[in-house]
């Protein structure tokens, strides 16, 4: 028995999600990951949508989106990394039992205080994914909350690795001072 399978789960929040359609997706996707590690790999850690009891691989479905995510990350460092080295990479991505909740909207009728979506609390967006991961669900749909645009996570546990594939990745590494100057305009 897994971790995971022996969490107490809020009942109702787990009919709330299994209301929501299991959607295929296929679709090309962004992933921004430190130079030598597998972009398509994904891995358990404690953030918005994972508890750390499953494996998850943070996409977005637009370039600076997924570029936006790695930066908020890096800021709070104490200083700002000058020596990693971030590639942008293009994934191919196909899932048979996505859960979407594209917008704030949906995401208040879950529970999510979207006045404070953009802070570091993962007190409900957790048992949402967990909840999702458990129900069968493949991966989830959800506004960035750092960037205007949607983000993919996928639990990568529950996709054959063909599902994943890196379609190219950018010879250059992500140019932050570059990038800061164009997301403010």
């Amino acid at each position: 028995m897994t971790e995971t399978s022996r969490l107490a789960r809020d009942l109702d929040l787990l009919d709330a999600i299994d209301a929501f359609p299991r959607l295929p997706l296929v679709s090309e996707v962004w992933r921004v990951a430190l130079e030598g590690r597998d972009p398509a790999l994904g891995r358990a850690s404690s953030s918005r949508w994972c508890d750390g009891t499953f494996d998850v691989l943070y996409t977005a479905f637009d370039r600076d989106g997924a570029i936006a995510e790695i930066h908020a990350l890096l800021s709070l460092q104490p200083v700002f990394p000058s020596k990693t080295r971030w590639f942008a990479h293009k994934l191919r991505v196909s899932a048979a039992q996505t859960l979407k909740l594209a917008d704030l909207p949906t995401l208040a009728r879950l529970g999510i205080d979207t006045t404070r979506y953009a802070d570091r609390d993962y007190d409900r967006t957790q048992p949402i994914a967990n909840a999702a991961f458990f129900l069968g669900f493949d991966g989830l749909i959800a506004p960035s909350a750092r960037w205007r645009g949607l983000n993919l996570m996928l639990f990568t546990e529950r996709l054959a690795p063909q599902q994943v594939e890196v379609v190219s990745s950018e010879n250059e590494p992500v140019d932050w001072r570059d990038w800061r100057q164009r997301s403010k305009g």
